[in-house]
């Protein structure tokens, strides 16, 4: 069985465990630990996966990450995990961010079970950005996630080469998501830039408010042309 084909069977399995967790213990041990056996760690080998590994912030002693994957005796990613039940919110976030400050750690985890928030440190050096790189929902896998995700198996697993996509994943996330939110509610400026060579009359705020109207229906019909045009085209065996 490939990898893609294990990643479906897991997601299936914990779309049928998710209902029946509500703990962070219960969390890691039927959800997050069998998903990183699935990438080819050895969960209980405390030499390569180390459990509550220390992360002490400033004056702050005691403070412990979930979890650290170890390579060359250092934390190549720490992992910190909430309750299946529970949105990952900002505060997560800045936990994990603490934690890797104080680590050496390459890249930062944050997950429920379910979804999985990849960090690095592309825009400042020892400093973790705020923004993922990488999102995965093991309930929604898309295949080019499928495709990152096996970049984190431990037969794959390589810091430089998956810094070098990171950084691209990472912006093309964000336009995906900047243009989704146009798509759905065009901004002023947006449809100002749209109608500059279109629209010669005076650009009132009655004329874009109509004009955000049209480009919403124009977006729709356009997405909608193009899929036609897509399975016309696999229809015809083009």
């Amino acid at each position: 069985m490939n990898f893609s084909d294990e990643l479906k069977n897991f997601s299936n399995r914990i779309e049928h465990l998710k209902d029946n967790i509500s703990t962070e213990e219960a969390t890691k041990t039927s959800m997050v630990l069998p998903f990183f056996q699935l990438l080819g760690y050895d969960v209980f080998n405390p030499l390569e996966f180390v459990p509550e590994y220390t992360a002490d912030t400033g004056t702050k002693k005691g403070e412990k990450v979930d979890y650290a994957i170890i390579q060359d005796n250092v934390p190549s990613m720490i992992i910190e995990v909430k309750p299946v039940n529970m949105e990952l919110n900002n505060k997560h976030i800045n936990q994990l961010f603490r934690y890797f400050t104080v680590t050496k750690a390459r890249f930062g985890i944050l997950t429920n079970g379910i979804i999985y928030r990849f960090y690095s440190d592309l825009e400042e050096t020892n400093k973790m950005d705020l923004m993922p790189f990488m999102e995965i929902d093991l309930l929604n896998l898309k295949p080019h996630a499928i495709k990152e995700l096996n970049k984190f198996q431990k037969e794959n697993f390589n810091i430089k080469e998956i810094l070098n996509s990171a950084s691209e994943l990472k912006y093309t996330s964000l336009l995906k998501a900047a243009i989704k939110e146009q798509f759905n509610e065009p901004s002023e400026q947006f449809v100002r830039a749209l109608i500059k060579n279109i629209y010669t009359g005076t650009k009132t705020q009655a004329v874009i408010d109509r004009f955000k109207e049209l480009t919403r229906t124009a977006i729709n019909d356009y997405i909608s042309d193009l899929l036609n045009e897509k399975l016309q085209s696999v229809l015809a065996g083009d």
